[in-house]
């Protein structure tokens, strides 16, 4: 039986809401977290916490871990979904602001969806296609014109490169699912994505400009456990679940959830942009979900 029989309507709409709220919770958090750490060592310091506890959870299975046959799975992970996608990530937050910065990188759903379907065999249809593109449009309705703060060039180049590298990464371990552990896969590519950041970060950024305050390590914690461990836990059980576009265009709230706790927290400003890009973000969703009709002849 597939994961995907396994998921109650219930239980995926649980995962839908967990995953939405913690990774839009996410920028914020990670824009706060910069003042205190220099960006490759706060990315690398949170995803080795993160891995090292899936990496826990993960040892009574130690015997599906096969690392000498799979090791290439969980490198090529590793870099695409976890190095490139959270150090493009931490490193452009200093460019942008984060609610900006978060909208650009929701590019992805319409590159994961334009991958699924030449790499996954997954259908492409008109009313798909227009519902990503309306997602993405309705994720720019709410950063163009509608967030004050200065637009970087070198921030917009590490969005759409964090973009394409998440994407990627989705279709890659879509593909070899079959051929490793899904928690394994999980836990060792934030574990040694982790270690490779924290290592890089070692040599170009130096430990002492990191301010161990409580605020720096609550949030650093809560971004390990909650945003990278269990998120990346969900997130993989919902692309297992069904069709990797239909789960991408429900990111597309992520960017909401971001924005709206960018205003109240980071005192980011916007307009009614907003409501513009909101519903272009529903009608997107349904669209993509709605299956297709078929021909009566």
């Amino acid at each position: 039986m597939s994961e995907a029989a396994a998921l109650s309507r219930k239980q995926l709409l649980f995962y839908l809401l967990f995953l939405i709220l913690m990774w839009g919770i996410n920028w914020p958090l990670t824009k706060y977290a910069l003042e205190f750490s220099p960006p490759l060592l706060f990315a690398g310091l949170r995803t080795l916490i993160g891995g090292t506890l899936l990496l826990v959870v993960a040892l009574p299975r130690w015997r599906k871990l096969r690392f000498r046959e799979t090791w290439p799975y969980y490198l090529c992970s590793a870099f695409l979904s976890i190095v490139f996608y959270y150090g493009f990530q931490t490193v452009g937050l200093q460019y942008m602001p984060a609610g900006l910065f978060s909208a650009i990188v929701f590019l992805q759903p319409v590159l994961l969806g334009l991958f699924a379907w030449m790499w996954l065999g997954e259908k492409m249809y008109t009313r798909k296609m227009i519902g990503l593109l309306l997602g993405f449009a309705g994720v720019a309705a709410m950063s163009i014109g509608g967030l004050t703060g200065g637009v970087s060039f070198i921030g917009i180049l590490l969005a759409l490169a964090s973009a394409l590298s998440w994407a990627l990464g989705t279709v890659y371990i879509k593909r070899q699912s079959a051929k490793v552990d899904s928690l394994w896969l999980t836990a060792m590519q934030i574990l040694i994505g982790g270690g490779v950041m924290t290592a890089y970060g070692s040599t170009v950024e130096s430990w002492s400009e990191v301010r161990w305050t409580g605020a720096f390590l609550y949030d650093t914690l809560f971004i390990s456990v909650f945003v990278i461990a269990l998120g990346w836990l969900v997130y993989f059980k919902l692309i297992a679940s069904g069709e990797a576009s239909k789960v991408g265009s429900f990111t597309f709230l992520i960017p909401v959830v971001s924005i709206i706790c960018s205003v109240l927290f980071l005192n980011e400003r916007l307009t009614v942009n907003l409501l513009a890009g909101m519903a272009l973000i529903v009608a997107s969703i349904l669209l993509v979900n709605a299956r297709p009709r078929r021909l009566s002849r």
